[in-house]
């Protein structure tokens, strides 16, 4: 922000996709803290086909998604589940289908998660104080 703000009127574009901010694979006021999210609307295998139609290398595309945390630290052995799978969920999440075929378990943590991120998709509450 203070870049941004130091040159003029610039806004500070945000790289997470629609499967992170659902869950909340994010800091809150960290890279989360942004005008917009560009790629916001747009679940993880879909920036994936976009980036194929962009013809970004396959050795970009194919990489494990890493926050770059630690050495070998990988989103999906953090999150405990592979972005596929999380897409497929969210996506029926999203548009009210049926997940009778789906693992009970998976079904759970990926709700759990996105209960739990309520939160950061959300501006802070103020409170007003009467005098």
């Amino acid at each position: 922000y203070f870049i941004g703000q130091s040159l003029g009127k610039f806004l500070v574009a945000g790289t997470s996709n629609r499967s992170e901010l659902a869950i909340g694979y994010f800091t809150k006021f960290g890279d989360g803290g942004v005008d917009f999210e560009a790629i916001g609307s747009l679940y993880k295998c879909e920036v994936r086909v976009i980036a194929k139609l962009l013809n970004i290398p396959d050795v970009i595309i194919k990489k494990p998604p890493s926050a770059g945390l630690w050495e070998g630290q990988t989103d999906e052995d953090e999150l405990g589940i592979k972005y596929g799978i999380l897409d497929e969920i969210l996506y029926r999440i999203d548009n009210g289908l049926s997940m009778v075929d789906l693992n009970t378990d998976i079904i759970k943590l990926v709700k759990d998660m996105i209960e739990k991120a309520r939160h950061k998709n959300s501006l802070p509450p103020v409170f007003t104080i009467n005098s």
